[in-house]
């Protein structure tokens, strides 16, 4: 993998996710896995690839992520709050945005 644009954590519950963003088209793995593999479920995928919609990002960056602890709700919010802290590093502009929608808060 090429070294990443930003690195960011996002945390829900007791589940962490090491998030990296590089330029890319879009794609988004999982420890080592595709997100398809890794959340099955489509409720999982939405919630956590909010942020890249809500900032019409998602065929922007890639994503590659690694995650810890927590069952698979708690870990696809780490996934969502991760990915907005990451595209907050890469322009503080969108904060406003991503503060709205309520995906910088970590419960």
């Amino acid at each position: 993998m090429s070294n990443p644009l930003v690195q960011s954590t996002g945390r829900r519950k007791r589940a962490v996710a090491r998030v990296m963003l590089r330029p890319g088209s879009g794609t988004i793995t999982v420890n080592k896995r595709p997100v398809a593999d890794y959340f099955p479920s489509e409720t999982h995928r939405m919630i956590l690839t909010e942020p890249l919609r809500v900032t019409s990002t998602d065929e922007v960056y890639d994503v590659v992520c690694n995650i810890d602890g927590g069952g698979v709700s708690g870990q696809a919010g780490a996934l969502r709050h991760g990915i907005a802290r990451a595209l907050i590093e890469l322009d503080p502009e969108r904060r406003g945005e991503l503060k709205k929608a309520g995906f910088l808060t970590r419960d």
